[in-house]
């Protein structure tokens, strides 16, 4: 497998890592959308949401209570922030390894596109 996520999830490649426990990896974007903007994903490979089941509640949860302490951690929370799942091509999903997206730093526009 040829997965970029999985390679930095098992620091095969560098990133700029914020955050990593025995479930999950944090690290910011190297192409950010918004002035503070991490992507959250599982050490577990799984190419889209479309995959997941009842069996992966507690990571899922994990992944989102994660993004909310480092939105505290990095002063986002009060001004607000917006969590972003993408799934296949057109939802704009380019990595095909679930990732959450962290996005902060800037008044954020509806609809996003």
């Amino acid at each position: 497998m040829d997965c970029i996520f999985c390679k930095i999830a098992s620091k095969a490649i560098p990133s700029n890592l914020v955050y990593e426990d025995d479930q999950i990896v944090a690290f910011r974007d190297n192409d950010p959308q918004a002035p503070t903007h991490i992507l959250i994903i599982p050490h577990q490979h799984i190419a889209t949401i479309n995959e997941l089941d009842t069996a992966n509640n507690a990571l899922i949860s994990h992944m989102i209570l994660t993004a909310t302490k480092l939105a505290k951690d990095l002063s986002l929370s009060d001004d607000g922030y917006r969590l972003v799942w993408n799934c296949n091509r057109q939802g704009g999903q380019a990595v095909f390894h679930i990732h959450l997206h962290l996005l902060g730093g800037r008044r954020m526009q509806w609809p996003p596109g």
